[in-house]
């Protein structure tokens, strides 16, 4: 098959390799996908590019999410058949070096979910771990309904699924933004209130939007580098639920401020969480897919050899959505 790898990180035009590799086999409780879509997260260029953690193997596949074609299935797999349209997550992580950057994929039947007629195979691939992320952040303690939310990052890759999962799931959403054009994002997926954290006050504006009593859980991008403001619009024995922390990786944790609102830290990646949440999550996802019509951002698409490209459009950092390799070309 044709494949894109790297055996040492660095930069993208330098270390990454397109060629052929054997084609993989569904081996037991497994099913090969031919891939038509890789969706390129942060951390998939962050492990190429070595500021995420050192190699963890001798040649790696980048890419973790993506969307294809069920063509192969292992012994004892009884949910999916051959011939389905399903996306994917965490291709490339928890002791798989061998991603979605390539035409091929044998991957364990609870990470692969049935994929709507509806959905093309590169939006199918902008879901994965954004989506997943936003559903755990959200509703991994419980029901929203009724709850008032915060998004930061509202238009990025999570926060977008984010603000359409929150309304979906009956909360009201306030969400944060840098420019003009990820603020009509977050109100075409639903925000009910959108404030530009760079010309205005984010707490004043939370404050006032819940009549001074705070917000019930923020869903937060950069935990670290947006603490000082959070801990400013925090409701009583409310959540902080964490997915990345790139502002300020080391934060000082204020921990009595916690403590006298009752305000819980719940920092999570995708990777360590348990099979069964993982399973509620694909659950509700295609329920609410099956619900509307919802926004997947395509910030662009790009051949398969051209996979080191992509890389450099996410490193850019002012996409909006995500970045795709379209793996049958």
């Amino acid at each position: 098959m044709r494949a894109v790898w790297y055996e040492r990180t660095g930069p993208a035009t330098e270390v990454l390799t397109y060629g052929e590799m054997p084609t993989p086999v569904a081996g037991p409780g497994e099913v090969r996908i031919r891939l038509e879509a890789s969706g390129i997260n942060p951390a998939d260029v962050g492990r190429r590019g070595g500021s995420y953690r050192a190699m963890e193997y001798p040649r790696v596949i980048p890419n973790s999410d993506g969307a294809g074609i069920i063509d192969q299935v292992g012994d004892g797999v009884t949910r999916l058949k051959v011939g389905q349209r399903v996306w994917l997550f965490n291709g490339q992580r928890n002791g798989r070096a061998f991603g979605t950057a390539c035409e091929y994929i044998a991957l364990a039947e609870h990470l692969v979910t049935p994929l709507p007629d509806n959905l093309s195979f590169a939006q199918g691939a902008t879901l994965g771990i954004p989506a997943m992320t936003a559903w755990t952040c959200l509703f991994c303690d419980g029901p929203i309904a009724g709850k008032t939310v915060l998004v930061t990052g509202a238009a990025g890759a999570v926060g977008h699924y984010a603000v359409q999962l929150a309304k979906w799931g009956g909360a009201q959403v306030i969400a944060t933004v840098s420019s003009a054009a990820k603020a009509e994002q977050a109100r075409l997926g639903g925000a009910d209130l959108v404030v530009n954290y760079k010309t205005e006050d984010v707490a004043a504006k939370a404050m006032a939007f819940t009549g001074g009593r705070g917000v019930d859980r923020v869903v937060d991008v950069d935990f670290g580098g947006n603490l000082a403001t959070t801990l400013k619009l925090m409701g009583m024995n409310s959540t902080i639920a964490v997915y990345a922390t790139n502002g300020n990786r080391t934060p000082v944790v204020p921990m009595r401020e916690l403590m006298e609102k009752c305000i819980a830290l719940r920092p999570l990646v995708l990777f360590a969480l348990p099979p069964p949440l993982l399973a509620a999550a694909q659950a509700d996802i295609t329920k609410w897919l099956a619900a509307g019509t919802r926004l997947h951002n395509v910030a662009g698409q790009y051949a398969l050899s051209e996979t080191a490209q992509a890389h450099l459009a996410v490193e850019k950092g002012d996409k909006l959505g995500t970045v795709i390799v379209d793996c049958a070309r």
